[in-house]
């Protein structure tokens, strides 16, 4: 019973946000200034969290922010850029050659060019650079923004050169006594358990994350054609009309990304798996492979609903150059896919050499909460490069690159103090296990919970608890640092396959971005929306539900049945 009341307690902050965010529609910057008051208050008074303790994780949430307000500045600065330089009108001609239909230019986008970002850099970098490249192309910021929402999901798992399950998984499992034990039993060594469960993570977000491409266009022209609901609700059926497209393209994407997992490891998958996927679909889109007759477009946009619009327009420059061939527009987005992945292989030196300069502490205030920034290992400094690069590549003027700074910089002001509380808040949140009251910290009392009350079931509630972990940290690498273990006892506990339930935490981490509030509020301000976070985790509720359920629901049978879900 003690257990289900502070696991209560526990979930207080995160029904505030929802309460508040979602179902009363209050702006974050409210709404995640409460939740922090909300959190930093049971943190103190029931947890018996010291002050200085609390104080260290809100410094350490301020430069958390500070670090992804930089990642948007970068984004931002390098779409300016680039439309300044008549690069977007050239880019969104090319769009058009390949295909007209924003189903598939959006799948184009977002699914496959952010699923090689992901597999790049992660820390939130395709949602930054595809929805204003979007917007710039002429979607609505609305629409920019819910779509690399949700697209940001299957390649998460894998993102980063697979940092969510090299780093996040091992952290969490490596050293520990009850898995040493278990594995031991089992005759296995920690490497060979551990690419056990690397394989079961790719097959089983395979077979879910191949439909997240239906789910995008769904809910592309469910939410932002011409046919609404009231007039028979067409407009679910405009993005089911694009469905085999979108299954093949799913698999374009998830087949490579599988079979890397299986036969290559963590680091590749999302990847290679985006870049196969790009050479696949985007000469199939071409050729009219499996693409609908009848191509969709949006309403007129002087018809648009007043919020699908950000301050962020495509109206800077809409020219396209005739000295600006389609391959020198694109370039800046190759090098930062090239430099991102350079940047992120660890047998080369730049690695080494962007993580030389670092701020770091190892106990603030002397509590043991510590912080390690490293400013140039961050996808912004890329962004920023890339920016520099396309100044001279374009042959830009000096009075266009000022007017595009000076934009990026305007853009931060209200993001920066919505961050500012949200990510302190979480930190807090986390760190709550730095107390006084020989009390777990607030996830794993909450997770806790969960698993008391669910029992033998605790496998389907698997990847939610990973979801929840990352919608407070802000990140699947963290959420899987703090659950793997957790996930790992509990399913050793009930007798349930340790390496599928830990698989099945990554897999709800990755889904968890969907809502991850630091990400919802990093990618709105790259397309200058305000006030809208709300409105964007209400739309990326039923893909989040169908990936919770479909894991929860996989895992459980393969456990249930006692069978692998890969050969070998």
């Amino acid at each position: 019973m003690e257990l289900i009341v502070y696991g209560l307690l526990a979930l207080a902050p995160i029904i505030t946000v929802f309460l508040l965010l979602v179902i009363a529609r209050r702006s974050a910057m409210q709404v995640m200034l409460v939740a922090y008051i909300v959190t930093s208050a049971i943190a103190l008074f029931v947890w018996q969290v010291p002050l200085t303790a609390i104080a260290a994780s809100t410094i350490q949430g301020l430069v958390m922010a500070a670090e992804i307000l930089y990642i948007i500045f970068g984004a931002i600065l390098l779409l300016n850029i680039l439309r300044e330089s008549g690069a977007i009108a050239t880019i969104r001609r090319g769009l058009l050659a390949v295909s007209p239909d924003r189903r598939i230019q959006a799948i184009i986008i977002v699914w496959l060019f952010g699923s090689f970002l992901e597999g790049a850099s992660g820390f939130g970098t395709p949602a930054a650079v595809c929805s204003p490249l979007l917007v710039a192309l002429g979607f609505p910021a609305l629409a920019a923004v819910t779509i690399a929402l949700i697209a940001n999901s299957t390649s998460v798992v894998f993102g980063a050169v697979g940092i969510p399950v090299l780093l996040g998984i091992n952290t969490g499992l490596e050293g520990a006594n009850i898995v040493n034990n278990y594995i031991a039993e089992q005759g296995f060594t920690y490497a060979e358990y551990f690419k056990l469960i690397v394989i079961r993570v790719g097959v089983l977000n395979s077979i879910i994350g191949t439909l997240i491409p239906l789910f995008m266009v769904c809910t592309l022209t469910r939410y932002f054609g011409e046919c609404l609901p009231s007039n028979g609700g067409e407009s679910w059926r405009e993005g089911l009309a694009v469905g085999w497209f979108a299954l093949f393209a799913g698999l374009a994407f998830t087949v490579p990304s599988t079979l890397t997992a299986i036969f290559l490891g963590a680091e590749f998958p999302s990847l290679i798996g985006g870049l196969v996927g790009l050479a696949i679909v985007v000469p199939a889109a071409q050729n009219r492979f499996l693409t609908p007759k009848q191509v969709w477009e949006f309403p007129p946009r002087e018809t648009w609903s007043d919020g699908w619009s950000g301050s962020l327009t495509a109206a800077i420059n809409n020219e396209a150059r005739s000295d600006l061939s389609l391959l020198n527009a694109w370039t800046p987005y190759v090098l930062i896919g090239l430099f991102l992945m350079l940047s992120r292989l660890p047998f080369l030196p730049f690695q080494g050499l962007l993580q030389a300069l670092k701020f770091n502490s190892s106990s603030l205030l002397g509590t043991g909460i510590g912080i390690n920034s490293q400013p140039l290992y961050l996808p912004g400094t890329i962004f920023i490069l890339v920016a520099i690069l396309t100044y001279f590549l374009h042959r830009m003027k000096r009075k266009a690159t000022i007017r595009a700074t000076v934009n990026a910089v305007s853009t931060l002001k209200g993001t920066a103090l919505v961050l500012a509380a949200a990510v302190p808040m979480a930190r807090v949140f986390i760190n709550s296990g730095f107390n006084e009251s020989n009390l777990a910290s607030m996830p794993v009392t909450l997770a806790d919970g969960v698993a008391s009350l669910a029992g033998s079931s605790y496998p389907f509630f698997a990847p939610t608890i990973g979801a929840m972990g990352s919608f407070i940290a802000g990140s699947a690498t963290v959420s899987n640092m703090m659950f793997s273990l957790f996930q790992f006892g509990v399913a050793t506990k009930i007798g349930a396959s340790g390496a599928v339930v830990t698989a099945l935490q990554a897999i709800g981490a990755a889904a968890g971005n969907m809502i991850c509030v630091s990400n919802v509020v990093a990618a709105s301000a790259t397309v200058g929306l305000s006030g809208c976070e709300g409105l964007l985790i209400r739309r990326v509720l039923l893909p989040l539900t169908y990936y919770l359920m479909v894991a929860g629901i996989l895992g459980a049978i393969a456990i249930y049945l006692k069978v692998s879900v890969v050969v070998g």
